[in-house]
């Protein structure tokens, strides 16, 4: 699994012109899931993603987790985080999940890290065209990929 979190102080995905998830301070957060993950991994990565300390304490340094600053989470599938770029100039997905894979890992990050943060997570829908705007604080943009651990 790959996540791009970025710190926002408002994000709001909007499909066929409805507005399916929005929030103000938190992180927007991109996810994109291979054949490969597992629920090892997706346990792995909310845990990494509920305690990053990206938000600002009361020196301006960067020490506080989401749950400090009472921040929420916008989830948005998106494989094209495996996009492979090696030859040519159109990238290729092949490393992306199918749907099948997919979708039941994706709702399970939506409940692992609603559970975790103790509030709804806001969301977009999966496989739709999507529409994302933010406002990313910082900028503050940080990628994590679940077979990086070390």
């Amino acid at each position: 699994m790959r996540a791009v979190l970025q710190r926002v102080t408002q994000a709001r995905c909007v499909v066929n012109g409805k507005i399916t998830g929005q929030i103000d301070t938190g992180f927007l957060v991109l996810l994109g899931i291979e054949d490969a993950d597992t629920n090892e991994d997706l346990d792995w990565l909310a845990q990494k993603i509920i305690g990053m300390r990206v938000f600002s304490d009361e020196n301006d340094l960067m020490n506080k987790a989401l749950a400090d600053v009472g921040g929420s989470i916008l989830l948005i599938s998106q494989f094209t985080l495996f996009a492979a770029t090696k030859k040519g100039n159109r990238p290729g997905f092949t490393r992306a999940a199918k749907p099948a894979v997919a979708i039941p890992l994706y709702e399970e990050m939506i409940n692992k890290l609603s559970v975790l943060l103790g509030k709804k997570v806001e969301t977009g829908i999966f496989g739709a065209d999507m529409k994302i705007s933010l406002l990313n604080d910082g900028p503050v943009t940080i990628l994590i990929d679940t077979k990086n651990k070390e």
